[in-house]
C-alpha cells in the first residue's frame, strides 16, 4: 500500500507525502504537522485494517502461447508464452523442451499494469522438429501447482490446434 498526499493552493504544491519515500515536503511547518496527523489518523489506521483483507490474496495469471515468427527445418521459429493480470508480482515463467528444462530464453522483466496487476513475456527459440513437444511452465502464488502449457501444432503449420 501506498499513501499519497498533496495540498495545493493557487496551483502550486505545497505540501506533499508519500508513504514510499517516508518523508514529508512542505513550505511550512504548519503544513508538515497537518500531513503527519492525517498519516496517524487515517492511512495507519486504515492500512492496519485493510491489511490481511488483501495481502494473502492471489491473483492467477491468464497464460498465452502465441507464435512471434514461424520457421522451417533451417530457420528457428520463435514462440511467446505471455502471463497476464497476476498478482502478487513473483513469478517463474520457463520453458521445456521434450519436458527437459530449456536455458537458452529470453524475458522481459516484469510490468506492473497500473492496476496492481503484472505481466511478464519470454520468449523461446527453436528449430521445429516432428514428435517435439514445447512447453511453457508457470509458477506462481495463484496456482496451487505449477502450470504446463503445451504448444500445440499441425503438421503443415505452426499454427496451434
Amino acid at each position: 500500500m501506498v499513501f499519497l498526499d498533496g495540498y495545493y493552493f493557487n496551483k502550486y504544491l505545497v505540501i506533499q507525502f508519500s508513504s514510499t519515500v517516508g518523508e514529508f515536503v512542505g513550505f511550512t511547518e504548519f503544513g508538515v504537522r497537518a500531513v503527519r496527523g492525517k498519516v496517524d489518523i487515517f492511512c495507519k489506521h486504515n492500512a492496519v485494517q485493510y491489511e490481511p483483507a488483501i495481502h494473502d490474496k492471489a491473483v492467477a495469471p491468464v497464460v498465452k502461447l502465441s507464435l512471434v515468427k514461424k520457421g522451417d527445418s533451417r530457420r528457428p521459429s520463435l514462440l511467446m508464452c505471455s502471463a497476464y493480470d497476476f498478482y502478487p508480482e513473483q513469478i517463474k515463467v520457463s520453458w521445456l523442451r521434450n519436458g527437459t528444462l530449456v536455458t537458452d530464453v529470453t524475458s522481459t522483466e516484469k510490468m506492473p499494469n497500473g492496476d496492481w496487476y503484472y505481466q511478464i513475456h519470454t520468449e523461446q527459440e527453436y528449430i521445429p522438429k516432428a514428435g517435439e513437444k514445447i512447453s511453457c511452465m508457470v509458477e506462481h502464488a495463484g496456482f496451487s501447482k505449477p502450470m504446463i502449457y503445451d504448444w500445440s501444432k499441425r503438421e503443415d503449420s505452426d499454427i496451434p490446434i
